[in-house]
């Protein structure tokens, strides 16, 4: 079984950089506690003959081809209702 000290808590959030207060690093250490002892528990599982699983659905290729819609709108028209336009784009103020 294994039992988490408060130490190993407080060393845990101090890698994550979390400041927990003396509860949290109370009720911490149960619930992981309790995560690890269930990690043993799973290891603890015989898998021997069972092949590894990727994934469930059985798909295999989900793309789909890109294919140029027309909507019926020429895009210069559309630009007229952006408030500014530059080089035929719409231009939004700096982000970074």
């Amino acid at each position: 079984m294994a039992q988490l000290t408060r130490d190993d808590i407080i060393r845990l959030a101090s890698l994550a950089r979390l400041d927990l207060s003396d509860e949290e690093i109370t009720h911490f250490s149960v619930e992981l506690s309790k995560i690890l002892d269930y990690v043993e528990q799973l290891q603890g599982v015989d898998v021997t003959g069972l092949e590894p699983t990727s994934q469930v659905t059985g798909l295999l290729n989900v793309q789909r081809d890109d294919e140029i819609k027309s909507y019926g709108y020429d895009p210069i028209v559309l630009l007229e209702n952006v408030p500014e336009v530059e080089d035929n784009q719409i231009k939004v103020r700096r982000v970074l």
